[in-house]
């Protein structure tokens, strides 16, 4: 208690706090664009549940990182060197969620451009699996972001406070900005293959710093944001076209 006492009357604290706050935010973007294709796919009276579920123990399971915040740091200690690069746990784990992105992104992709060779395979197996595999595969991505999130998180701050009140800041809008988001990805359908575009980019981003080369986070959510700019003026532009036509008519 006289911890958090002291942080509050520290200006310092308050800085490390908001810059944390908005750096979870934007991290979680990555997230959310994936919990939002993801349970887009599965039956319409299933997915806000799936949202809400996924994302709260996605909290949970933050915090209890957060818990392991010392064990979390030795993630970066080598274990061994390949090509040049010492490859530490943290690497391993960016790289496997990197590949997993990749896969699950390049696999919807397919499923965008020719839906018919799998639509009966998908209507076979979302009543079963489909629920289930979607949180376990929120959850799944959300440790590669979390670990990677809480090691930058350690070296903006030793507070663990502060790292507390970010992690919840950040989850709370994921859980606000879900649905929205998913319904305006399910309205326009291009949306959904620039989304899909990122998590492709995102996958190989993480595979790159696994692999030791750092990609600026600034330059990939800049690109990301310049592509959705495009994509909002196209959307307007075909608005504005389809209007055009009803009105001759």
């Amino acid at each position: 208690m006289q911890e958090i006492m002291t942080l509050i009357q520290d200006p310092a604290a308050w800085v490390a706090l908001i810059t944390l706050v908005v750096m979870e935010v934007v991290l979680g973007i990555d997230n959310l664009i994936f919990i939002s294709i993801l349970t887009n796919k599965l039956p319409p009276e299933h997915r806000e549940k799936a949202r809400k579920i996924g994302i709260g123990l996605a909290l949970i399971m933050r915090l209890a990182l957060l818990g392991t915040v010392a064990w979390i740091v030795q993630l970066t200690e080598p274990l061994f060197e390949a090509f040049g690069h010492g490859f530490s746990w943290k690497d391993l784990i960016l790289i496997a969620g990197g590949l997993f992105l990749v896969w699950k992104a390049t696999k919807e992709i397919h499923h965008s451009v020719d839906p018919i060779d799998h639509e009966e395979d998908f209507i076979a197996t979302s009543a079963t699996t489909g629920f289930a595999s979607a949180i376990g595969q929120i959850l799944l991505l959300d440790l590669v972001f979390s670990v990677d999130s809480i090691i930058t998180a350690v070296g903006m701050t030793p507070h663990l406070p502060i790292m507390v009140i970010a992690v919840i800041a950040a989850v709370t809008v994921m859980l606000v900005a879900a649905t929205p988001l998913a319904n305006f990805i399910e309205r326009n359908p291009t949306i959904v293959m620039l989304a899909l575009a990122f998590l492709l980019m995102i996958g190989t981003t993480l595979i790159a710093e696994g692999m030791g080369f750092h990609v600026p986070k600034g330059y990939v959510y800049v690109a990301m944001a310049f592509s959705a700019l495009v994509e909002v003026l196209n959307m307007f532009a075909r608005n504005a076209r389809k209007r055009k036509r009803e009105g001759a008519h």
